[in-house]
């Protein structure tokens, strides 16, 4: 609810909200947030006359509250001179348990009752901390004390030893023993103070003859009856006693104003804390139960969240892939700001008399815990018991016809290898030798005798035995004088270019696996000679070409994982040494430094994000954390602005594999020379992964 002031008129309006955006510049807790939301103060009045002028202001009041009250807290700010977005790192706390009682429209008049008081309170609580600050910042000048120091300092003055010389010129006239002594000129202070700056009896007479002699510091020794302090040159016992004791009193003084000034000072904190602790603004408890944590800068940090588990009662950490068990100490050192660049940036509070949005409930008879649907209303278990049923049939049904389309594809797979069967030579055989049978059963005339034309058919008639058939067709489909028959021909050269298409697949299977084999084994010399900027690239390849042949099946390529391990270190290597690179803060290393992560590393980030592995994920994990942890860092401008460019790149998290450097180009290699090199290079492998081969 909306309330608007202005020149005697009242105006009202009901809105609704989703999350609450809050400001945090300027606050320290989330209640001066709330407040400085819900009064947006006076505005001016565009007459400017006194008669016309008038206090106006706008209030907002909660009608009523969702179970779940979500506040943004802004923190972010746009630099005019800057040109750019900055994040606020203000320390802001924020309570385990809100009241919104005073923020209630029902409780309107009570809380602009207590507001009026507050402010008077913080009024007089000005008051007193700017007289405080005169007792403890006292002084004319630049430099400022507290005045009971200042008190005590000037009684441990007046109680120092009295000394009747001037320190400076004991020190201008002393001279070792055996010296020529001079007349010394007289100094202001002895002209000055006269015959009472005489030096004392017992002392050299001042007729003799002194010559001056300059002698470096080092030189140069103290008497021994001068104090290492200042002092007054005279006063007199009675003069002390005066003084000792006005200074006494007047630091008891100032200590008791000190004292009763901060009293009261906490009695009117501790009254403006308590203003709202009455049963009465109490009724509306919201618990919080999540925060979101943003680390970083305005554009570019890292994500976390802390939510409360209310069956373990304790703060859980839900950051990226790994969840672990906190505290209220760490939320708050992550969250309230201040410290370093982490800071909440979205607070989640449930209500505290709705236990059933986040706690389990019980049967009232039976007394067990229930769970899934018993928990939902009548009507709404009704409905998804239903659609369940009706999901259940449509699973059922999608079962079925997957089962029939697998057993189609069977049958159709199988029509296939029949149909590609009858391209080779026993169906070829077969439809001849039915050919040549319907010839030798046909009566042709004299002219047309097929014995002579064919040999089968002059068997099949004489009643050959079944072997020799078989035999003599297979000799006639190879032999190479049949080449001018077309009839033959024809189901010969099918078969041949069937054959010759088997055997190109074979063979290139077999070129990509040499191909990849090479990948590997240079990839893996020169991961061990530590050259992982030129390694990197056919231990990717590698990887890829041998995901595409394992396929097709398992012994088409090498161990996965073998080479998905090399991989992932190569990459952690390259991205230690870059970061190495980044902390000297030398430029031309700098600049390498992004560069191998930039051209190299972050390309390779989707590779390892694409298959969900576990290693991998952990692996990525790891080197985005390695940078942003110089988020929180003090560092140089102009390496400031760089990490700040590049972190959006490597905190992508997109899976779609972008522009990509071509394969190197691979050496020859005989068949024997291959096996050698590989057999060395496995064979000497320092590090194999627990789960590899």
């Amino acid at each position: 609810l909306s309330l608007l002031h202005s020149l005697r008129k009242k105006f009202e309006n009901t809105e609704m909200f989703g999350q609450y955006p809050l400001q945090v510049n300027g606050f320290k807790d989330l209640h001066e947030c709330l407040e400085a939301a819900m009064i947006e103060g006076e505005i001016e009045s565009l007459h400017s006359s006194a008669e016309n002028s008038a206090k106006s202001g706008q209030e907002h009041w909660f009608t009523e509250l969702p179970p779940v009250l979500t506040f943004e807290l802004s923190r972010f700010e746009f630099n005019q001179a800057l040109g750019r977005p900055e994040k606020i790192h203000n320390k802001l706390e924020f309570p385990s348990m809100l009241y919104m009682d005073r923020y209630m429209d029902r409780n309107r008049e009570i809380t602009r009752i207590k507001r009026e008081e507050i402010r008077r309170l913080k009024e007089h609580l000005t008051l007193l901390q700017q007289r405080l600050e005169r007792y403890l910042s006292y002084g004319s000048g630049p430099k400022r004390f507290p005045l009971a120091d200042v008190l005590q300092y000037a009684m441990e003055f007046a109680s120092s030893k009295p000394v009747c010389t001037s320190p400076v010129e004991d020190i201008d006239t002393s001279a070792p023993p055996g010296g020529t002594m001079g007349q010394p000129l007289p100094t202001s202070s002895t002209a000055e103070q006269g015959p009472s700056s005489l030096p004392p009896e017992g002392s050299a007479p001042m007729t003799q003859q002194r010559v001056p002699i300059h002698k470096p510091f080092t030189q140069s020794r103290l008497p021994p009856d001068l104090p290492m302090h200042p002092a007054p040159r005279h006063i007199t016992d009675e003069e002390l006693r005066v003084l000792e004791g006005c200074l006494h009193r007047w630091r008891s003084e100032v200590e008791n104003d000190t004292r009763d000034l901060q009293g009261s000072i906490s009695r009117i904190h501790r009254t403006i804390e308590l203003m709202y602790s009455d049963k009465s603004m109490m009724q509306v408890p919201y618990r919080l139960h999540a925060v979101l944590v943003h680390e970083g800068q305005a554009n570019a940090g890292h994500y976390w969240a802390y939510i409360y588990d209310p069956h373990q009662h304790r703060w859980m950490k839900y950051n990226d892939i790994s969840v672990t068990k906190s505290s209220w100490e760490e939320l708050v050192r992550d969250s309230f700001g201040g410290y370093r660049n982490a800071s909440a940036y979205c607070l989640m509070y449930i209500n505290d008399k709705k236990p059933f949005l986040i706690e389990e409930e019980f049967d009232k008879e039976t007394g067990q815990m229930l769970s899934g649907l018993d928990k939902l209303p009548p009507d709404l278990k009704a409905y998804v018991t239903e659609d369940n049923g009706l999901f259940d049939k449509e699973v059922e049904e999608w079962d079925t016809l997957q089962a029939r389309k697998a057993q189609q594809e069977k049958l159709a797979l199988a029509a296939a290898a029949e149909t590609s069967a009858a391209m080779k030579s026993p169906q070829a055989i077969k439809v001849e030798y039915t050919r040549l049978l319907r010839f030798a059963q046909e009566d042709t005339a004299l002219e047309n005798d097929y014995r002579l034309q064919h040999v089968i058919v002059y068997f099949i008639q004489n009643q050959a035995p079944k072997k020799i058939l078989e035999r003599t067709l297979l000799m006639q489909f190879a032999d190479r004088n049949l080449g001018f028959d077309e009839r033959y021909a024809t189901p010969q050269r099918c078969f041949l270019q069937l054959l010759f298409v088997m055997m190109s697949m074979w063979h290139q299977d077999y070129r990509n696996f040499r191909e990849t084999t090479i990948f590997l084994m240079i990839g893996l010399e020169l991961f061990q000679k530590k050259s992982f900027v030129e390694a990197l690239m056919y231990l990717i390849y590698s990887y890829q070409y041998n995901r595409e042949l394992l396929v097709k099946g398992l012994y088409r390529g090498h161990d996965e994982e073998l080479i998905g391990h090399y991989r992932r270190e190569c990459l952690l290597k390259l991205n230690d040494n870059a970061a190495g690179m980044f902390e000297s803060g030398e430029e031309p290393e700098v600049s390498k430094g992004l560069s191998i992560m930039n051209e190299l590393v972050v390309p390779c980030i989707p590779l390892l994000l694409v298959h969900d592995t576990e290693k991998d994920l952990l692996a990525v994990e790891d080197m985005r954390n390695r940078w942003c942890s110089y988020l929180g860092q003090e560092m140089e401008p102009n390496l400031q602005e760089k990490l700040t460019d590049f972190l959006p790149k490597l905190l992508d998290c997109s899976t779609e594999i972008k522009s990509f450097h071509d394969p190197p180009k691979l050496p020859t290699y005989s068949t024997l020379e291959l096996v050698e090199r590989y057999s060395r290079v496995m064979a000497s492998l320092s590090r194999v992964p627990a789960d590899g081969r």
